[in-house]
């Protein structure tokens, strides 16, 4: 009887009927172990639908189910233990979509205490309206972070919209500041429940990253960090976001001409996964630093390609980068009108219609409702490009 299972040794024996029954038993038993474990350790590690949106705490408000509607093209950084940066907050609340109030990397050692000291004092002394309040803290495993919610929290959690927490590298991260979040909101008496955004900036996070996108309803979005995430990658670079000329691709050769080469994008497979995962759970993705605040074509270049990708804003860390976050995360007024005419010719989204020469179908009309709603949800703090969308 042939089986095709041989013995390590080499011989050629095969198994006989009735150990081939046993093998196959004993393997069954352990598959079926191994599943039985998986489960338990999923049912474990998962809750169930019904406890997913109850609070952490008693007395912490309940989460959301669905993300506030808001306008997040650019979050812009501001160190807040710099007094004449703090002093720049009332004219920045009018210009930006997101001011965010930076604790740690580029934050000297000896000026994280300042940094959250002023952060505070920045969120008490400004009506921020319309425009969003966020935090970056230090990172789980720092001295700072414990203190930096503890005293953030009771002092201005109401006001506060996100808190952006660096280095997540999987679920575990966010479990322990969803209950630590809920904690403070409840002995606090905060009534509406703080976000939690996270950075992709290590290979193990971007690993993780369909888990830590379903780990907590606190959940807004992730950013790409490209500079710590190079670092743990071990990639080859010492720029903040951007290209690399030397990570390129050649095209074919042409006797008598030099071949051209292409500048690919270096960050096109991490945005790509971040937004799948965002988008598969209701969150937002958002492309993260551009380095080079004196390239400005560049970063908008990034920008760009982060937008069509399904970015929904970018940080900006110099007053530059504020517009160009803006024009670049607004739709395009051209865009927009075409998608307008496509919802006006099927209004029920079924079908198919030809305009201006082009083919539209079910599939399409779901293009042109992403770009009209976003159109439509710029337009409401933007009476400019309400104008000139015609909304």
């Amino acid at each position: 009887m042939g089986c095709g299972w041989k013995r390590r040794s080499g011989e050629g024996r095969c198994v006989s009927g009735l150990r081939l029954s046993a093998f196959r038993s004993s393997c069954s038993a352990t598959i079926g172990r191994y599943a039985r474990a998986t489960i338990v350790e999923d049912s474990i590690l998962t809750k169930t639908p019904s406890a997913f949106y109850k609070p952490l705490a008693i007395g912490a408000p309940d989460p959301f189910r669905e993300l506030p509607v808001t306008l997040e093209r650019m979050i812009h950084f501001v160190p807040p233990h710099i007094e004449k940066m703090r002093a720049k907050v009332p004219d920045l609340i009018a210009k930006v979509d997101v001011v965010l109030g930076n604790l740690e990397d580029a934050i000297p050692a000896d000026a994280k205490t300042d940094a959250r000291r002023g952060f505070i004092q920045m969120a008490q002394d400004n009506d921020f309206g319309q425009t969003g309040l966020w935090t970056r803290v230090n990172c789980l495993n720092s001295p700072w972070f414990l203190d930096d919610l503890m005293e953030i929290v009771p002092a201005v959690g109401e006001k506060l919209d996100v808190i952006m927490l660096p280095k997540v590298e999987g679920p575990w991260d966010i479990h322990y500041l969803d209950q630590l979040l809920a904690q403070l909101e409840a002995k606090a008496g905060i009534k509406k429940p703080i976000l939690i955004h996270a950075i992709l900036e290590t290979a193990e996070g971007v690993k993780n990253v369909e888990a830590i996108a379903a780990a907590s309803p606190r959940m807004h979005g992730m950013s790409l960090g490209p500079a710590d995430l190079a670092a743990s990658r071990g990639m080859k670079t010492t720029r903040v976001g951007g290209g690399h000329p030397d990570y390129a691709v050649l095209a074919d050769p042409t006797e008598g001409a030099a071949r051209t080469a292409y500048q690919q994008d270096l960050w096109h497979y991490t945005v790509a996964k971040m937004v799948d995962a965002c988008l598969s759970y209701g969150l937002k993705p958002f492309y993260g630093p551009f380095g080079d605040f004196s390239d400005t074509d560049a970063c908008e270049s990034q920008f760009r390609n982060a937008f069509l990708m399904g970015c929904l804003g970018a940080w900006s860390l110099h007053p530059t980068q504020i517009d160009i976050a803006k024009r670049v995360f607004s739709p395009d007024p051209g865009e927009v009108a075409f998608a307008k005419k496509i919802l006006e010719a099927m209004p029920d989204g079924t079908g198919a219609v030809m305009i201006d020469g082009k083919m539209q179908d079910d599939a399409t009309w779901k293009q042109a409702k992403v770009i009209v709603d976003l159109a439509k949800v710029v337009a409401s703090k933007d009476a400019d490009l309400a104008e000139v969308y015609g909304l």
